[in-house]
């Protein structure tokens, strides 16, 4: 998902403008002591570069780089690591290959479906470069593992698409003093930048506070151009390349923002914000929050209140319409959803719609309201604005279209 670029008019003064800027730093790592023959023959196109040379290609097998997530930006991110002749690869994914993957997630195949994507990732890397070591961290990151982990390596690359885990991956950054490059995508959208607090901005600078629920769709909700993942990807191994060898002007201090659709990129400076609570001059933010989940928030507390006592399931769904209860079930999703896939008898009305108001008097008001999203996350902030409009009996569906799919009707798709 990508983040809401504001405009400049929207920044404190302290923290972005448009002005030209040039970032030079030293090499992140010592070069290795040498090349193979089987290594000068793989990389010499590297070699013949004089701002790489033997010096960057020794720097590059010496380095140690975690990828953290096997997915869309992972997949470009560790291929061209991994044929670039980064020493030491870590992979960190929990998650397993689904074949809604496969449009974008370029690593894995249809073979491996089912598969853990961090054991799908690595047996790719392997078959690009057998001289690249793989360490594999098949387990979800969290409060108690990210420190341990991150300490392994010289260089983070953020392929999350959550907004807990980046928050979390940044402060985990800025505590052990580790620079990491980031992306996000969305649709035709993306952006990229370098965080590292020691030589400028980190995460939390351009982004203080996460975006209140809902307001930005996850790429499984809003979803994304298979290829954005390659465009923005490889930004991201420029830049680690950059960082591990020392050449060039990383993105430390800028932003680069990417349209797909107009083909334009666009490069905005982001300050250091002397106020930040992480890297600031005067932190209160000293040490990994208890819980990212709850920092970022899945869904307001407006939605948290909402649905209680009036959350049923997908069987208690069907229970209903078998019993001929009147219904009025509303699909609150985007109308693309809708066409891919719906649950039988659901009317169309955005979120967007009840959000704004301006569908609140298509809802009756002697009828069983029933909600649904994908997964509720969206049906849940509806639920709340209904309420708040006066319709008390209001419910949502629990799990949305997904738990209809997986408990009631599997022959239909699930995206």
């Amino acid at each position: 998902m990508v983040e809401p670029v504001r405009n400049e008019q929207q920044w404190p003064d302290t923290t972005v403008d448009s002005g030209e800027f040039t970032v030079s730093l030293p090499p992140l790592v010592e070069p290795a002591a040498e090349l193979t023959v089987d290594e000068i023959r793989r990389y010499s196109r590297h070699l013949i570069i004089p701002d790489v040379g033997v010096e960057g290609q020794k720097r590059l097998k010496n380095a140690r780089v975690l990828c953290v997530g096997a997915g869309g930006l992972g997949s470009p991110a560790l291929m061209y690591l991994a044929a670039a002749g980064v020493g030491t690869l870590g992979i960190i994914d929990f998650d397993t290959v689904d074949e809604s993957n496969l449009q974008r997630q370029i690593i894995h195949g249809q073979s491996d479906v089912g598969r853990p994507k961090a054991e799908s990732a690595a047996a790719s890397i392997r078959e690009i470069n057998p001289l690249v070591k793989v360490e594999i961290h098949n387990t979800a990151l969290d409060r108690d593992n990210v420190r341990e982990i991150f300490a392994q390596y010289d260089l983070i690359v953020d392929g999350t698409d959550n907004f807990a885990t980046r928050y979390m991956v940044n402060d985990a950054a800025v505590l052990l003093g580790k620079p990491y490059v980031w992306g996000s995508i969305y649709r035709f959208d993306g952006q990229a930048s370098v965080f590292w607090a020691e030589h400028g901005p980190c995460y939390r600078c351009l982004y203080p506070e996460p975006p209140p629920p809902g307001m930005v769709p996850s790429c499984a909700e809003g979803g994304v151009l298979g290829v954005l993942c390659a465009s923005v990807g490889s930004i991201q191994v420029t830049e680690a390349i950059k960082l591990l060898t020392g050449i060039g002007e990383p993105l430390v201090g800028a932003l680069t923002v990417y349209d797909a659709l107009e083909m334009t990129y666009r490069k905005i400076k982001v300050r250091k914000d002397p106020a930040c609570v992480l890297c600031g001059d005067n932190p209160t933010v000293t040490d990994l929050l208890e819980d990212y989940e709850d920092f970022c928030g899945a869904v307001s507390p407006e939605a948290e209140a909402a649905v209680v006592d009036a959350t049923i399931t997908a069987r208690e769904l069907k229970e209903w319409q078998d019993a001929g209860k009147d219904v009025f079930l509303v699909d609150v999703r985007e109308p693309a959803e809708y066409e891919i896939v719906r649950i039988p008898g659901a009317t169309l009305v955005p979120k967007g719609e009840i959000m704004s108001g301006e569908a609140l008097a298509k809802f009756p008001q002697d009828r069983q309201i029933v909600l649904h999203c994908k997964t509720g996350v969206r049906s849940a902030e509806a639920l709340a604005a209904l309420k708040a409009a006066g319709f008390r009996d209001a419910v949502h569906v629990q799990g949305g279209v997904i738990a209809w799919v997986n408990q009631i009707d599997p022959s239909l798709p699930a995206y």
